[in-house]
């Protein structure tokens, strides 16, 4: 019988993000282990291995598939009440214990993900743009696993979608390097980055390092992508007053525009000590972004609680310009600009130019589309 690996091997292409060494090792470019894999073994992530000299990635087919609320990703301000179909492949190169989509991020990792087999779809790039277009989605967003891991992929993917006038992001833990950013730059317009802990002992835990992270967050902004940044608040992990004012501070001093989205942790995978966050929690959590002059502050996973926190307001005038229910949009004030109807100051993001198509009161969840 077939096992994992000799199924996802046969889904593979020559990479494009490495080098090749006198002694036929090579040295992988798509995240910021920067693995340097002898010939016949495989990078940390699992999925990317060397055969005669040559990196071979995963290319061809989907083990997550469906059609969402961009809202959801979370794209609080790329095109409001749309919706993104959101693919997914096999494998990541982290291993945090409270992962909610472990199924296929540990893949070649743990055995209890071997079952990630039957969700497999083997498309193409075509198909996949096909199926946004039938699902009457505005944007492709590779997320499920670590995108950085099937860089590859999502590339070949995202020009066959920008071709047929779709816009693209990517949801990541953002373990990058200036090779993968550059590679995927010219196809993205945003990137979300997982910026899971302040501190690094917490973060090599998960399989991965801070410093690595905010670089990437950085790069990522330099470039010119519109980022939204996501910590899930995990009590007893990452949820001090000291550590959620680090993160802030830290996303401001690369932009007060930057969305910080602090989210509510739910036992999952092999973390299940620790309790749910509270919307005590989540509102403190906020409140310290907004301090730190942050001027886009959003708490998620407990909709309807968390008071304004969903809600985006103008930041010169504090006039309500958007506003939300979970993934759902009940109002939406901004003009065809993408600024504020009271004051006219610019609100940052990638706004619709006819703010009539925004969806209000969508369904707000996400739907199959195979």
């Amino acid at each position: 019988m077939a096992t994992m690996a000799d199924i996802l091997d046969e889904l593979t292409i020559e990479g494009d993000l490495y080098e090749t060494l006198p002694d036929q090792s090579v040295r992988c470019f798509a995240c910021g282990h920067r693995c340097l894999i002898r010939d016949g073994k495989r990078g940390i992530c699992k999925v990317r291995f060397n055969r005669d000299g040559k990196l071979y990635v995963p290319w061809g087919y989907v083990a997550a598939l469906q059609a969402d609320p961009i809202e959801k990703k979370p794209f609080f301000h790329i095109y409001p009440g749309t919706d993104a179909l959101t693919f997914g492949m096999l494998g990541c190169d982290f291993h945090c214990g409270y992962c909610q989509n472990w199924l296929t991020s540990q893949a070649m990792r743990d055995p209890q993900s071997d079952v990630s087999l039957s969700l497999m779809r083997e498309v193409t790039p075509d198909d996949l743009v096909n199926l946004a277009r039938q699902a009457g989605a505005r944007v492709l967003a590779s997320s499920y696993n670590e995108p950085l891991i099937t860089a590859e992929w999502a590339v070949d993917v995202f020009t066959v979608a920008r071709q047929n006038g779709f816009d693209c992001v990517y949801i990541s833990n953002g373990n990058g390097t200036p090779e993968a950013l550059s590679y995927l730059r010219p196809h993205l317009v945003g990137y979300k980055v997982d910026l899971k802990t302040m501190q690094d002992k917490h973060y090599r835990k998960l399989g991965g390092v801070l410093q690595h992270v905010l670089d990437t967050i950085q790069l990522a902004f330099d470039l010119g992508l519109w980022v939204e940044i996501v910590t899930l608040i995990v009590p007893g992990f990452n949820d001090s007053t000291d550590e959620l004012q680090e993160a802030a501070r830290f996303i401001a001093s690369v932009s007060v525009d930057i969305p910080w989205h602090v989210t509510a942790f739910h036992p999952d995978y092999k973390m299940t000590d620790p309790p749910h966050t509270s919307v005590n929690t989540l509102i403190r959590a906020a409140e310290i972004g907004e301090e730190a002059g942050l001027h886009y502050v959003y708490a998620g996973n407990i909709p309807g609680r968390v008071g304004p926190y969903e809600n985006t307001y103008c930041s010169h005038c504090r006039e309500l310009l958007i506003k939300r229910t979970g993934y759902v949009i009940e109002a939406y004030r901004l003009t065809e600009k993408g600024a504020c109807p009271k004051c006219g100051t610019q609100i940052p993001g990638i706004w619709p130019d006819d703010p009539s198509t925004v969806g209000i009161k969508g369904l707000g969840m996400p739907r199959p589309v195979y």
